[in-house]
């Protein structure tokens, strides 16, 4: 059984047909190999940052990182982030989620260290 009562499961279905939405997961196993794939991508990509935020808080250095750069990259985070959550996709809202969250801590390293 659906999660929907019968009336707005019907609206649902109505409007992915109406919308042209491609199913998911996708009958294409192709397809469905790459969504899969973002979301491990959305995962490991923002990750890359961990060494940078480790590298600033152990050493408690964080001179030559550039204060702007890290700030507009967390400011830019958020329209992702939202822009994610409002189309419902995932791999958007995971990535911009740990970017967010990294690029943040390398903000904050830089103004308590830099």
């Amino acid at each position: 059984m659906s999660r929907y009562s019968p009336g707005v499961h019907h609206q649902h279905t109505r409007k992915r047909i109406h919308a042209q939405f491609q199913e998911y997961p996708h009958p294409n196993r192709w397809v469905n190999l790459l969504d899969k794939l973002l979301i491990v991508i959305a995962v490991i990509a923002p990750l890359m940052n961990i060494p940078q935020v480790a590298k600033i808080f152990i050493e408690q250095n964080a001179s030559g990182i550039s204060l702007l750069s890290y700030f507009c990259f967390t400011i830019f985070d958020i329209p992702w982030l939202i822009y994610g959550i409002v189309h419902k996709e995932k791999p958007i809202i995971i990535a911009y989620s740990f970017w967010l969250i990294t690029n943040l801590l390398v903000v904050v390293g830089v103004i308590i260290y830099g």
